[in-house]
Formats: structure tokens, C-alpha cells, sequence
């Protein structure tokens, strides 16, 4: 997990902002992108649950009677 150490920025007493050292802030996008790469793979992965599939010996077999 990326350890954070942000500074809160407050106007009138109510928490607006919180600023990051830029290290930190591309080490967390960098984290979100492999997040979003996983999340699309696991959807991919559903949505091909149920796709035929053969073996590789069949794939083998098949380019073999191809060529």
C-alpha cells in the first residue's frame, strides 16, 4: 500500500484541500492505473467465461491439417 502524507488546506475552518508531495501523487496514479488494468481484466475474464475453448493439443492438431 503507498503510504501518503498529505497537508490539509482549510478555509474557515472546513477541510478543502489536501496537497501531496508529487512523488506520492504519481506513485498513487500509477496504483489507480494497475486498479482500473485489473478491474478491466476481471471483466474480460466474465464476459469470456462461457467462450468455447480448445486444447492445445487440438489447436496442434488443427494447424497440422492446415498446413
Amino acid at each position: 500500500m503507498i503510504e501518503l502524507h498529505p497537508e490539509i488546506l482549510s478555509k474557515q475552518g472546513k477541510k478543502e484541500f489536501a496537497v501531496l508531495p508529487y512523488e506520492e501523487y504519481e506513485s498513487l496514479l500509477e496504483w489507480l492505473a494497475d486498479i482500473e488494468d485489473l478491474l478491466e481484466l476481471r471483466r474480460a475474464k466474465q464476459k469470456e467465461q462461457d467462450a468455447p475453448t480448445m486444447s492445445l493439443e487440438e489447436v496442434k492438431k488443427l494447424l497440422g491439417q492446415l498446413a
